[in-house]
């Protein structure tokens, strides 16, 4: 029989606070739970530009298409845990996906030495 792994999640922040949505969470994956909008494809998602500011210092979000109008969208693998969406109380006209915690790479960081 197949072990089944539970994702476990953090909560990192929102942009109306502790109860707000949409929200991002950090797994026990080294990756983060990022919960917004349904949009027309299951893996992609719609958050408001405001939701980057929880990130923790020297981490990103990658893959983030700008809509112009305040939001990205953000595609990534959908998530299906039942017990990681119950700890997101996710409410109905809202999904999440899970996407890899990028590092943060500023254009006048030192270069690593050689």
């Amino acid at each position: 029989m197949a072990k089944v792994t539970i994702m476990h999640v953090r909560f990192l922040g929102g942009p109306s606070g502790g109860q707000g949505s949409p929200r991002l969470y950090e797994t026990d994956r080294a990756t983060f739970a990022v919960q917004g909008w349904k949009t027309d494809h299951d893996d992609r998602i719609e958050i408001p530009h405001r939701l980057l500011f929880h990130t923790e210092p020297g981490t990103c979000i990658a893959g983030l298409q700008d809509t112009g109008h305040g939001t990205f969208l953000l595609t990534g693998t959908p998530i299906t845990d039942s017990e990681a969406l119950a700890i997101m109380k996710i409410p109905g006209h809202e999904t999440a996906v899970e996407v890899p915690i990028g590092q943060e790479v500023t254009p006048d960081a030192p270069s690593p030495r050689r």
